[in-house]
């Protein structure tokens, strides 16, 4: 069953490239949405050194990224808890850029491009009719 969840949430990540990212700073929550990329259940995304966002995760890493819902009511998704790192290296922005997606920037060389990775600690597939859900993951144990 642990086997089939962790397939299910692979699948949603992978079909749901669209999903909300959640940071609080100062108990107040803010939601936006975001375009992500999974290696091996870490989530990337581009952003700028210059959003709210950005220094949110500076003060605080911690995040909650929601992703599929993709087709209404009743379809699977995933709540994915974790820290936020911020790299500024140019082997992920070159995979990013490269690999995946090249828009909101004129260049891979932009001084405010950033990427941020979101490593989960749990994770939460809901909707599933593979699996009994709630299906609650802690990373950790994988």
């Amino acid at each position: 069953m642990k086997q089939q969840a962790i397939e299910k949430i692979n699948q949603v990540i992978e079909q749901s490239r669209i999903g909300v990212l959640s940071t609080a700073v100062n108990n107040k929550p803010n939601s936006r949405y975001m375009i992500f990329y999974n290696d091996d259940l870490d989530l990337y995304t581009k952003t700028s050194r210059s959003t709210r966002k950005f220094e949110e995760l500076t003060q605080n890493p911690d995040a909650h990224v929601l992703l599929g819902y993709e087709e209404g009511s009743g379809q699977p998704y995933v709540e994915i808890e974790g820290q936020v790192d911020i790299i500024t290296n140019s082997k992920e922005i070159d995979w990013l850029w490269e690999e995946q997606d090249r828009t909101f920037f004129d260049s891979k060389n932009d001084p405010d491009l950033v990427v941020l990775r979101i490593i989960p600690s749990h994770i939460t597939l809901l909707n599933s009719d593979e699996t009994a859900t709630p299906f609650e993951i802690d990373v950790s144990q994988l």
